[in-house]
């Protein structure tokens, strides 16, 4: 036998429904409700309690806490050094691409600010970082055989750092990263005049090195790249160019490996089978750069 619902009984089950549903969304709305215990915190707090996550490395609680400071009081004092501890604070946590952001968005509206040097300086240590992922860290993988953009724009944030404000304090520093930059940028030449030169392309390996000497004059690989030209030109049969450049070599680096013919020490290619070893070049055989 069939009961059938009446309506009395249909009536019940709905007002059951309903009250499911509505104590359901109540329950849900809680758990997704964003409770954010600094919406309508004074901005004095809001800044003392970034600056105290600063100081305890807390940086993702400082960026959270600085963002909603930004958010509710968009002008003022406190907003002009926000702006710096939230750059400074992405920086930390390796966010680049938001640290790059937040110091544009500085330099836009602050372009006159006192602490512009900073966040020029700023700029260009998040560039040089910027591509410096967890395998170069772990594995060792020379930056210079890497995609240069970066810190290229890093040279480029240093030395406008330099040009507009040679007095600050951050302008010492700048100069010095700027020579490892420079230091960085060779290595990459040298390395690719030495790939050249393993694989007979004379030519090639000499407008490299001659390149690298032009752009990059006293820097640490200079001598190598004479070595590079005097390898060239010998395989080349120019007698008078490797002449001359072997000369310059004996005067600028009597010691230089290529000297003794212990110069380029190629690594082994089986090397490149063990993917834990690291990358190697003839540049990290050299005796008088070993580890």
């Amino acid at each position: 036998m069939t009961v059938r619902p009446t309506p009395f009984h249909r009536t019940v089950l709905l007002l059951l429904v309903i009250v499911m549903a509505t104590s359901g969304c109540a329950r849900l709305k809680g758990v997704f409700k964003d409770e954010d215990e600094n919406e309508g915190v004074p901005v004095e707090q809001l800044y003392d309690k970034g600056q105290g996550q600063m100081r305890n490395g807390n940086w993702a609680g400082a960026a959270v806490t600085y963002r909603r400071l930004l958010a509710q009081y968009p002008y003022g004092p406190y907003t002009e050094q926000a702006l710096m501890e939230t750059a400074y604070a992405q920086f930390k946590m390796g966010n680049n691409e938001e640290a790059i952001s937040t110091i544009d968005r500085f330099l836009r509206t602050y372009p006159t600010h006192k602490n512009t040097p900073y966040m020029y300086y700023l700029r260009g240590l998040v560039n040089a970082n910027r591509d410096t992922v967890f395998l170069q860290r772990v594995w060792k993988l020379d930056a210079s055989r890497r995609d240069l953009a970066t810190p290229n724009q890093a040279y480029s944030d240093f030395n406008t750092l330099i040009e507009r404000y040679p007095g600050s304090r951050y302008a010492e520093d700048a100069r010095q990263r700027m020579v490892a930059l420079r230091n960085m940028f060779a290595r990459h030449e040298i390395e690719v005049a030495l790939y050249y030169l393993r694989r007979d392309a004379w030519v090639a390996a000499a407008d490299r090195a001659t390149y690298l000497l032009e752009t990059y004059p006293q820097s640490e690989f200079q001598n190598d790249a004479v070595a590079v030209l005097v390898a060239a030109y010998t395989e080349l049969g120019n007698e008078t160019l490797a002449a001359d450049a072997r000369r310059v070599l004996q005067q600028n680096d009597p010691d230089h490996p290529y000297l003794a013919d212990n110069w380029p020490d190629y690594p082994w290619n089986i090397r490149k089978l063990n993917p834990f070893a690291g990358e190697r070049s003839a540049i990290d055989n050299d005796p008088r750069r070993a580890d």
